[in-house]
């Protein structure tokens, strides 16, 4: 890896770290075509890949837990189907054909960017009628099925965990940003366990990757609470755009 080199892969992880510690968001799916560029291999760029990804959830994470950002209770149903299917959908990569995969991933980031986009807030309950109350089986269900599908293309998905959290799950947008994130370190580390046995990641591009995610991270977790609810809502629908487009080229090329 040359210089020049070094010095892109520094500068886009750190970007694509900063936007997604605003939003809850890895974004690895920003960073996998640049990192697969200076990569020795296929394999070993997308191990470094998901690691770069874990490190920036666990650093953005932290701020988000100071915050209060997190809803632990729905992190403790959300994150262990989340693991379990990106273990399984590890062992089942290959089974199912990669370019398939990201356009289903594709046309759920766009539509669900394109509503977020549309969001506005619920009307506050009645009084004298029951706070509305989170979907924890949706929650459950949805970390089981996401999990899954990103342990088979290698990426934690955790754009498409953020509409689940919003519109299925029903959490309130400043705490879904910290707890998809949360979930997302998990899931991040499962993926890199599973690609051990395979490919061990590109160590020296891990280590470049990581050191440009961290304070990317960090400062992007700070910013979240200068947003209001409809800012950071309209930031996670432009994101899961840019996301979804992000994806649609992958399939396609």
């Amino acid at each position: 890896m040359s210089v020049p080199e070094a010095v892109a892969i520094a500068v886009w992880c750190f970007l694509v770290a900063l936007a997604g510690g605003v939003v809850g968001l890895v974004l690895g799916n920003l960073r996998l075509p640049v990192v697969l560029l200076v990569a020795s291999s296929p394999a070993t760029g997308g191990a470094a890949n998901i690691a770069i990804s874990g490190v920036a959830a666990t650093a953005a994470s932290v701020g988000h837990v100071r915050a209060g950002r997190i809803n632990w209770r729905l992190f403790r149903w959300m994150a262990p189907p989340s693991v379990v299917g990106a273990l399984a959908g590890g062992y089942l990569a290959g089974e199912i054909s990669d370019e398939l995969l990201l356009f289903v991933i594709a046309a759920v980031l766009l539509y669900s960017g394109a509503d977020l986009l549309r969001w506005e807030r619920p009307a506050a309950p009645a009084a004298g009628t029951e706070p509305h109350r989170l979907d924890i089986r949706a929650a459950v269900l949805a970390g089981l099925g996401i999990g899954l599908l990103g342990g088979l293309v290698g990426l934690i998905l955790g754009a498409l965990r953020m509409p689940a959290l919003l519109k299925l799950v029903g959490e309130v947008p400043s705490r879904a940003v910290g707890t998809n994130l949360t979930v997302g370190v998990l899931v991040g580390v499962a993926g890199l366990v599973g690609h051990l046995p395979d490919a061990a990641p590109d160590w020296d591009l891990l280590a470049l990757g990581a050191a440009a995610s961290i304070p990317g991270a960090v400062l992007g977790a700070r910013l979240t609470g200068r947003l209001s609810e409809r800012q950071l809502v309209r930031a996670i629908g432009a994101a899961l755009l840019v996301a979804g487009t992000a994806a649609l080229v992958q399939a396609l090329t």
